[in-house]
């Protein structure tokens, strides 16, 4: 099966926050599983995708950057957005569908708005996904801690459907790029 690792706003200004916002919540964990994941996906031949916001300091400098502790592969694809939505004007979909991706594992940030919408927006277009359950972050909001708000994507997440394709949830210590999907169809 044709399959992406596909990382998400993973870098360092808004990992690490800056003098308006704090970092991600469990930054150094979430770094540490998103390394885990990359290894993985080395280790079974499956190219990694990250996709950045051109929001993240502005666009530019070393703030807009991967974060400097993921070890990014060099032959990675880097794509570039300007919305919440990784698929909006990115060339993110021509691609999977050029390499005839049909599974994409995905993490990043942030949960709630980015990574939440590149979810679904997948499933519509023909893709399987696989959350990290333990592989997104968020800054949280006024109403839900963080903790809440990862929780609460993680279980409305896992089983999400339209018709054809869905997501899952599942942790970084398990088979990510052994796909269950076809067991719940």
């Amino acid at each position: 099966m044709n399959q992406v690792l596909l990382i998400i706003d993973a870098q360092q200004e808004l990992l690490d926050g800056n003098f308006e916002r704090c970092a991600v919540f469990q930054k150094t964990q979430l770094i540490t599983t998103i390394n885990l994941v990359i290894e993985k996906a080395r280790n079974t031949a499956v190219p990694v995708v990250f996709v950045r916001d051109l929001d993240v300091s502005e666009g530019k400098g070393s703030g807009f950057e991967i974060h400097r502790e993921i070890n990014a592969p060099a032959a990675a694809e880097i794509f570039d957005k300007s919305a919440t939505n990784a698929f909006f004007g990115t060339g993110l979909a021509e691609y999977l569908k050029l390499h005839q991706i049909k599974h994409i594992v995905m993490m990043g940030c942030e949960t709630q708005h980015c990574i939440d919408s590149a979810v679904r927006t997948a499933t519509v277009n023909g893709f399987d996904v696989t959350l990290v359950g333990d592989g997104h972050s968020t800054l949280g909001n006024d109403i839900l801690s963080q903790e809440q708000i990862i929780k609460h994507h993680n279980q409305i997440l896992h089983g999400h459907y339209n018709v054809d394709h869905f997501s899952i949830v599942r942790n970084a210590s398990e088979d990510l790029f052994c796909p269950t999907h076809d067991t719940y169809r």
